[in-house]
């Protein structure tokens, strides 16, 4: 009988759990340096076959863990055969109880379906009213496919139980579809002028990204738009914007919303649908999700106009697509050097 890779990684990791037993190293430390995040613990969830979430967040975990001083847990899709980074393993996130001890989640995630003692830990960071931070398809974070019968199953981006599933009910919107046209028209961040006092939209400024505008029509009415989608003609920056209803009226691609949980505790939640690796090197969408940890742990006083978002050491991210993540890399492989 044959046994899919999904459903095989499935088993492997469900075992290794029976035996008390972790198959992999449980994703890479930052430690914070000088900085207004010393002593809070932000933690990065990555796991998407897409957009190289696994070479973005690292990134940016150094830059707050190194430019401003949060300690920066980040948590990695890993084949559990080999103990290698592996998007395409939808099954295992190992470390998920660094959670516990988080200030802050943030959050690149597409289609996971995590065996319910790792998903667990996420589902009571969340419901003890800790905030989120979620990228791009983490709209739909989670598809429960082996497993219907979990206690976590509500949280499949279909849900019928809970309508829309984590994207919908707790970040404000599932995914619904490509509003630009996807590989050929990017997108360009507008300020909402109405908000450009918001913490988060200090000193931000010059948004752009080469991947496209998702559709997102149905907010909920508490959700707060900072930033729109303008769909670009083209694939560079200076590309000018296509003509007609797609931009007419723009799509929100970055906003905030509290989310209230099962057990009455209240979730800050910042959501952008921006996030590629390759949508990261721009300065102002780097400046505006540091800005975001900020105000998501309650440091916004401390936001500045000029926060140094610079990158710590060389980055150059793969370009979005399935199939093009980088294989053979283990956790360990990103840690900074001493």
């Amino acid at each position: 009988m044959k046994i899919s890779r999904q459903l095989s990684a499935f088993l492997a990791v469900w075992l290794a759990a029976l035996a008390g037993g972790a198959q992999a190293a449980d994703g890479v430390v930052y430690q914070g340096r000088k900085g207004p995040g010393q002593g809070r613990h932000i933690v990065f969830l990555t796991g998407d076959e897409e957009y190289r979430s696994e070479e973005g967040l690292p990134m940016l975990a150094k830059i707050l863990a190194v430019r401003h001083g949060f300690k920066c847990t980040v948590l990695f899709a890993v084949n559990p055969a080999d103990g290698t980074i592996d998007p395409v393993t939808l099954t295992n996130i190992p470390g998920m109880r660094a959670l516990d001890s988080a200030d802050l989640c943030v959050m690149g995630l597409r289609f996971r379906e995590l065996p319910d003692a790792q998903m667990k830990h996420f589902v009571d960071y969340l419901n003890a009213g800790k905030p989120i931070i979620a990228l791009r398809t983490s709209t739909h974070a989670f598809k429960y496919d082996l497993n219907k019968a979990s206690p976590y199953a509500k949280y499949d981006w279909h849900s019928t139980v809970w309508p829309g599933g984590f994207g919908k009910q707790v970040l404000g919107e599932t995914w619904v579809n490509h509003h630009g046209n996807h590989g050929k028209e990017s997108t360009r961040g507008v300020v909402n002028e109405m908000c450009s006092g918001h913490p988060i939209l200090r000193g931000v400024a010059d948004i752009w990204g080469p991947t496209d505008v998702y559709t997102v029509t149905q907010l909920p009415s508490d959700a707060k738009v900072l930033v729109w989608g303008q769909v670009l003609a083209g694939m560079k920056p200076g590309d000018p914007p296509v003509a007609g209803p797609k931009n007419d009226p723009m799509m929100p691609i970055a906003w905030v919303r509290d989310y209230t949980g099962e057990k009455g505790n209240t979730s800050k939640v910042f959501t952008t649908t921006m996030g590629a690796a390759v949508d990261l090197e721009n300065e102002g969408l780097r400046r505006l999700l540091v800005n975001a940890a900020y105000w998501a742990v309650g440091l916004e006083k401390k936001i500045t106009r000029r926060a140094d978002v610079a990158y710590v050491g060389e980055y150059k991210p793969g370009w979005f697509g399935f199939g093009k993540f980088k294989p053979g890399l283990k956790p360990q492989d990103l840690a900074l050097p001493d």
